[in-house]
């Protein structure tokens, strides 16, 4: 256990939370209900993180939807509106996550247009920020940059000499760039399936590589949104599918598709019937994992060759905080290593919401992992025997939060949830703590009477814990 003292937060010493995505917003929330002085970074000129296309470095592109339903993704408190979407399109996001900045008076806190380029912990436990502004002084540091700006570009033999373009998804904004050409999208995740279906409509001819074979799992059952069977247990979801697949779905192979070689949910399920659509037209083919570049051809593992223009990497991104120091994690396959992906174990005051996987989730868990990691800090100025309890269990606990899943085994599944599993856990350290339940009727007293979420995106009950299957928890 580290000997850096634990630091109250004054308004001197203010909690630094950097980034104002919906991570970083929820720890806004949670630290203004309590009166703990802040001082918020965001480097872009608005709220909204990734939903915002004109940030840069954002992966969004102009057909991205969400990918939990309306009615279970909301901040705890502030439900979608009744004329968002079914599934809401990007632009709706966004337009909800501002107002509901705004609901609580989050946006005039945040100083904008400021990067933290790097920080450094004391021995006295004070931490020194440096940002494009100059250096600030800090408490506690909560990182909330989310998961989804490091792509990853895997090494594929002969890119050097191929003649087409290589980007990554994270580039992609519009079907436009597809026009008059040969596509190729590599990776099969909810993002690569969604760019599969805009190559498959305005491209030439399109193409997509997996190098495995995935679930598919319909947006709506009998009308209602799928993630409406979250409150199923696991088994029951697997049974309901199994039985369901063979009607609505089918044997995806016929389209060239591989079989999945695992069990539904033990890696992250399509939620993209469209693309099997576009399978079953003809206007997309399916083809096996990458095995080379060979001048204007891709090689496929299973020999097969196509001759290609643009090769899109639907390939996942790189866990990266640069605002903290190298040495104040330990990372495991490419993965932070956080006491319920929230709390760093050696480093008082340091603390990360948003650096997670999980198999469904909505941002009422935002506001429940800020919930715990705000209570903590409320701790340590008011009650540090408790905040020093915590940092035991943190130093030397790590609770199941498989579910009973197995996910697969690779770097991305290092720190994968079940949500369930999850949220069991965050409420029972909760408890154990003595700390007072999450209800949604937590952040009345901040309400900003000027502004409020409800005028904008209230017309509809408290939002619950929902499902969403994601290529990063930010989304």
């Amino acid at each position: 256990m580290s000997e850096i003292p634990l630091v109250a937060p004054t308004d001197a010493l203010p909690v630094a939370v950097i980034g104002a995505g919906p991570a970083g917003l929820a720890a806004a929330r949670a630290l203004a209900v309590r009166g703990i002085p802040t001082v918020h970074f965001e480097r872009h000129d608005d709220v909204g993180g990734i939903w915002d296309i004109d940030n840069p470095g954002t992966p969004m592109y102009r057909s991205a939807h969400f990918i939990s339903s309306r009615d279970k993704s909301g901040f705890l408190g502030e439900p979608m509106p009744s004329h968002f979407a079914d599934y809401p399109t990007r632009t709706q996001i966004l337009e909800y996550t501002r107002a509901f900045a705004d609901a609580y008076g989050l946006r005039e806190r945040i100083r904008f247009g400021v990067e933290v380029l790097g920080s450094s912990q004391g021995d006295d436990g004070v931490w020194t920020l440096q940002t494009s502004d100059g250096p600030v002084r800090a408490s506690a540091v909560i990182a909330c940059t989310g998961t989804t700006w490091h792509p990853r570009l895997p090494e594929v033999p002969g890119a050097d000499g191929f003649t087409g373009e290589i980007i990554h998804s994270n580039a992609y904004r519009d079907p436009s760039r597809f026009a008059g050409r040969r596509v190729l999208v590599v990776g099969l995740g909810n993002s690569g399936a969604d760019i599969a279906c805009d190559a498959a409509q305005s491209a030439d001819a399109a193409f997509i590589s997996a190098r495995r074979g995935y679930h598919f799992i319909p947006k709506h059952i009998l009308g209602a949104p799928s993630d409406d069977t979250e409150w199923m247990p696991i088994w029951g979801e697997r049974l309901l599918y199994a039985i369901m697949r063979p009607l609505v779905i089918g044997d995806v192979r016929r389209w060239g598709l591989q079989k999945p070689d695992h069990r539904l949910f033990e890696t992250h399920p399509l939620l993209n019937t469209q693309l099997l659509h576009h399978l079953q037209h003809g206007d997309i083919a399916a083809r096996p994992g990458v095995e080379r570049f060979d001048g204007d051809e891709v090689v496929f593992t299973d020999g097969r060759r196509e001759r290609v223009d643009l090769v899109v990497f639907a390939t996942g991104y790189d866990f990266a905080i640069p605002a903290v120091p190298a040495d104040a994690l330990t990372w495991t396959g490419g993965r932070p290593d956080l006491y319920l992906n929230a709390i760093a174990p050696g480093r008082p005051g340091l603390f990360g919401i948003s650096y997670i996987e999980v198999n469904s989730s909505a941002y009422t868990l935002f506001d429940r992992v800020a919930d715990v990691v705000a209570n903590h800090l409320d701790d340590v100025r008011s009650a540090p025997e408790r905040a020093a309890r915590l940092r035991r269990i943190a130093a030397t606990e790590r609770p199941d939060l498989s579910g009973g899943v197995h996910f697969v085994a690779s770097d991305r599944h290092a720190n994968y949830v079940e949500v369930r599993a999850y949220r069991r856990a965050l409420a029972a350290l909760g408890r154990r703590m003595g700390w007072a339940p999450l209800t949604a009727d937590r952040f009345e007293s901040i309400r900003s009477p000027r502004a409020t979420a409800g005028a904008a995106v209230t017309d509809g009950a408290a939002a619950t814990d929902g499902a969403v299957a994601t290529d990063g928890a930010g989304r």
